[in-house]
């Protein structure tokens, strides 16, 4: 099996990064809406009836997007495409070197639960619920593109498994070998964690906080999979960057504008994430000093 190395290597940058194209070209392929001449008196379905014919559609495009690269794309395709190829030449050897040490196995596995079935899903339907109950159209939306997002990611990562069948870092002597039978590439708690926090990102653009979280839980995720023994380094690049772009592009091709109504309201006021300070100068009353306003 290491005589193939060199094709393993060849093989996994070239699927992973035309994959990985899903997350600047779909958004290119996205339709951008047309004035209609006409009004049209049919409203617009819901994203509940839409739901799974958007998954369709997500997976067509998925699947296809090799197809609609350009160009200018070499400039992320390039570097995902070597990076992932660098990880796979050494991934036995970073493996062997965390195998050497059992401290962060118990924490790995408990952040790990965030990047599970359970955990994404149990994410998703409360924002799906909690935006339903509080008629918060943007809550709602992110718990569907939330929820849309990780049905995408499960078949592509379950197609991509069965595909590569890499063994496992702790499968044995033929650890980290292609078309072994193995499940370990790419990361499945990669792919999930990704999708899901690229969706809420997106979603909630005017709070930096909330992305910081979003994206800091997902990395958190990614490491502890490879931490935990799980997983290898170019199984948790590929995934992570998998699930960016799966998120990415079906808030593009999915969002509806309406929802951002309360990003165009935080903009009329102070910032709920940072405070506003302002110098206060009285001459008469020769009074100098600074106001500080923060808005929760």
């Amino acid at each position: 099996m290491r005589s193939n190395r060199t094709s393993h290597c060849l093989f996994a940058m070239v699927f992973s990064a035309t994959l990985f194209s899903i997350a600047l070209s779909a958004q290119a392929q996205t339709p951008l809406a047309s004035p209609s001449p006409t009004p049209q008196p049919a409203a617009t379905p819901s994203l509940e009836k839409q739901f799974f014919k958007n998954v369709l559609h997500d997976q067509k495009a998925i699947w296809t997007s090799p197809f609609h690269l350009r160009g200018r794309d070499a400039r992320w395709l390039a570097p995902l495409g070597l990076g992932t190829a660098a990880f796979i030449a050494t991934d036995q050897s970073t493996g062997d070197e965390i195998a050497e040490s059992h401290k962060q196995l118990n924490a790995s596995r408990i952040v790990s639960y965030a990047g599970s079935g359970y955990g994404v899903g149990g994410v998703a339907l409360t924002f799906y619920l909690l935006g339903r109950a509080k008629h918060d159209d943007r809550a709602r939306e992110t718990g569907l593109l939330g929820a849309e997002a990780l049905i995408n990611s499960a078949i592509v990562v379950t197609a991509l498994k069965e595909i590569t069948q890499r063994s496992r870092p702790l499968s044995g002597k033929s650890r980290s070998d292609f078309w072994d039978g193995g499940s370990s590439f790419p990361s499945g708690h990669s792919i999930a964690a990704w999708s899901l926090a690229t969706v809420i990102a997106n979603e909630y653009h005017g709070r930096p906080l909330v992305q910081i979280a979003a994206y800091g839980i997902a990395g958190a995720v990614s490491v502890a999979r490879f931490t935990g023994e799980k997983h290898y380094l170019s199984d948790v690049l590929v995934g992570s960057a998998m699930g960016y772009g799966i998120g990415r592009y079906v808030y593009h091709a999915h969002h509806r504008k309406k929802s951002d109504s309360g990003d165009a309201e935080e903009s009329q006021g102070p910032s709920r994430a940072w405070p506003l300070i302002a110098p206060q100068y009285d001459r008469h009353a020769r009074d100098y000093g600074a106001a500080l306003a923060w808005s929760f």
